[in-house]
């Protein structure tokens, strides 16, 4: 990170012109201090970032998310200005954009129960609301020695906190690194009493604040998290976030006089300041592109930390699966002793409570049916997307993007836009451009007839040679181009057309043709319940259904079927997508193996900078065509 920073971090004696980098005030700072007096070059201060890891560093040993880099003195240091000081009193920060990314970003940390350490459970419940709380901190950390605090100022704020509240519980929170028993706090159990608690627990900040009437602090980042919960902490040290008048300060900053918003607070402590890192690029990056790695980490983490025990996973699946869900601790298969939470192939028999596991909406370049593992996965608690009979997660986050935020709206219309343009979909096989003709022009993509979504989704039609003759019926004067799924043309799944039948009622027959290519020049789009009818959705096109596909009931749709009556909610088309491609499923980078954001997949698909299945797995895909005719035996 320093690197990309534009410094040359190197070992030795520095001369007058150099630098010298100094980690925050740790033990050994005083020598980068002592040196720079001796030789004339100043000193350049380096610290962890406000959004860091999930654990601490001595406890994860996870590298930090981004970096700050000041040349004055550290952040937390108020003996002088330093350079995040100075953008908080000089620094315009009037910029719309600006602004609007800060207030953007703000909500996006709140709904992802996201803080500078995030192993945090947003599900375990705060004590009842109506606490006074109260942030202990790691005994003469840097942030409480540089304000002067000490135990004293510590009792003196547990006793205030009391006295200023009387009649409120007292919460006293415990830092991270203090409940994992790396570091001693200010704070123990000698301090519990009828009316104060200690909480040791892995909670969530967003949930403390949300019940808290009140928030102490000496100089804990919490403070800073808490002017974004709406709160106006009580502060007894000198953070670099008091004196701004959102804080109520026991020890002022005085030169420290300029007033502030909470959204030009964060734009300049979170957006401006520090230099942020792309993991999965190895470059430096906006807060945006880092807060989404950081939210595809935590939820992989939170998701994951207990195991999992699984069934229905082909063999060739279990390696990959491992990879995906397997990085907090490994996968068990089908074990009879494990009590990990269950998780099934939705196409398998459901193994009674277990979550439901398929293949995600952008999944690949090349087909599952190959033996190409999925970039993304989803991975449903409740059913799964393509079952209208039962509600699914899908549809709950559909339901909840009824209305999207201008940060929400802005980032999925990006996404959609990036999707048009590299023609990406499902499995990105690329393909013939075939000449297409003029006038009203109905693209019918076939399906493969045994997969879970007809047999689940549709009622009446439930072959691709009835959903052409439904078709044509219903439109006897439109160009209807048809489109075998790559599946069936494969010769790998069920749902083959006869050439003859086909032309009998369309007037082109598409073989091996760009997905991409024909959703960018058609108009329309007929479908029983293929993905295609959202992929043509998101591109501006008419879809009718015939079945009850996730995408249908919602309003955007033309549904011949009928979908579930609970779907009533009306969301934007940028609703939909949102939950679709950003909200539901997991994403892996094939390159870092790390959890990522739907932008990096889509960078990859684009690129086509993915590693390719291996020989075993290309042999086999070859074995299964050359013997489709018993698919029935490997597909159990």
């Amino acid at each position: 990170m320093l690197s990309l920073s534009g410094y040359d971090l190197r070992i030795g004696r520095p001369n007058e012109d150099d630098l010298i980098a100094i980690w925050g005030n740790s033990p050994t700072a005083h020598r980068g201090r002592a040196m720079s007096e001796r030789t004339g070059a100043k000193c350049l201060y380096v610290e962890d970032a406000f959004l860091r890891s999930l654990f601490p560093g001595r406890i994860g040993k996870e590298p930090p998310l981004g970096l700050m880099i000041d040349t004055k003195v550290p952040h937390f240091d108020p003996s002088q200005p330093s350079d995040l000081e100075l953008i908080l009193k000089r620094h315009p920060l009037d910029d719309t954009a600006l602004l609007d990314r800060a207030r953007g970003a703000i909500a996006r940390l709140k709904e992802s129960h996201l803080t500078k350490y995030s192993a945090v459970d947003p599900k375990r419940a705060a004590p009842a609301p109506g606490y006074v709380l109260v942030i202990d901190q790691t005994r003469d950390d840097a942030a409480v020695t540089a304000s002067g605090a000490n135990d004293a100022r510590f009792k003196e704020m547990l006793v205030l906190a009391q006295e200023e509240n009387p009649g409120c519980p007292v919460v006293i929170k415990s830092h991270p690194e203090s409940q994992s028993g790396a570091r001693l706090g200010y704070y123990g159990p000698d301090d519990v009493t009828e009316r104060v608690s200690l909480c040791t627990d892995a909670l969530s900040p967003w949930v403390l604040f949300e019940g808290a009437v009140a928030v102490y602090t000496v100089s804990s980042q919490m403070g800073f998290e808490a002017i974004f919960a709406g709160h106006k902490p009580r502060i007894f040290g000198q953070p670099f976030y008091a004196g701004w008048e959102l804080t109520q300060d026991e020890f002022p900053v005085y030169r420290r006089q300029r007033r502030l918003t909470r959204a030009q607070l964060f734009a300049a402590a979170m957006i401006l300041y520090p230099q942020w890192y792309d993991p999965c690029n190895n470059s430096l990056c906006p807060l945006e592109t880092s807060l989404e790695h950081f939210a595809a980490q935590t939820r992989a983490w939170r998701e994951d930390r207990a195991g999992w025990n699984a069934y229905g996973m082909r063999l060739w699946k279990r390696k990959p699966l491992q990879a995906f869900f397997g990085a907090h601790k490994s996968m068990v298969f089908e074990s009879a002793r494990s009590d990990a939470p269950k998780l099934a192939w939705a196409s398998k028999t459901a193994t009674e409570g277990a979550h439901r596991l398929e293949d995600g909406f952008l999944r690949s370049r090349g087909l599952g049916a190959e033996l190409v593992p999925a970039l993304s996965l989803v991975c449903d608690d409740l059913g799964i997307y393509y079952d209208p009979n039962r509600p699914s997660r899908l549809e709950q986050m559909i339901a909840a993007r009824e209305k999207l935020r201008p940060d929400q709206e802005q980032r999925v219309y990006a996404l959609i836009t990036k999707l048009k343009r590299a023609r990406l979909s499902k499995y990105n096989l690329g393909g013939e451009h075939h000449d297409l003709p003029t006038g009203r022009c109905i693209l019918v993509p076939g399906q493969v007839e045994d997969d879970a979504s007809i047999i689940k989704g549709t009622d009446t039609i439930r072959t691709n040679l009835d959903l052409l003759r439904a078709v044509r019926k219903a439109n006897p004067n439109a160009r209807i181009l048809y489109k075998p799924h790559p599946d069936v043309e494969a010769g790998l799944r069920a749902g083959q057309v006869t050439r003859e039948q086909a032309e009998e009622l369309a007037d082109l027959v598409l073989e091996h043709a760009d997905m991409g290519y024909l959703l960018d020049h058609v108009h329309e789009v007929w479908t029983m319940t293929s993905l295609t009818g959202f992929e043509a959705l998101i591109r501006g096109c008419s879809v009718t259904t015939f079945g009850s596909p996730f995408y249908a009931g919602w309003g955007l749709t033309n549904d011949q079927g009928a979908p579930p009556e609970r779907r009533s909610a009306r969301p934007t088309l940028a609703g939909l997508a949102h939950a679709t491609l950003i909200d539901y499923p997991r994403y892996r980078d094939p390159i870092s193996g790390l959890p990522c954001a739907v932008e990096t997949v889509l960078e990859r698909l684009q690129s086509g900078d993915i590693p390719h299945p291996g020989l075993a797995n290309r042999t086999l895909s070859k074995l299964q065509g050359r013997f489709a005719s018993y698919q029935a035996l490997w597909r159990r």
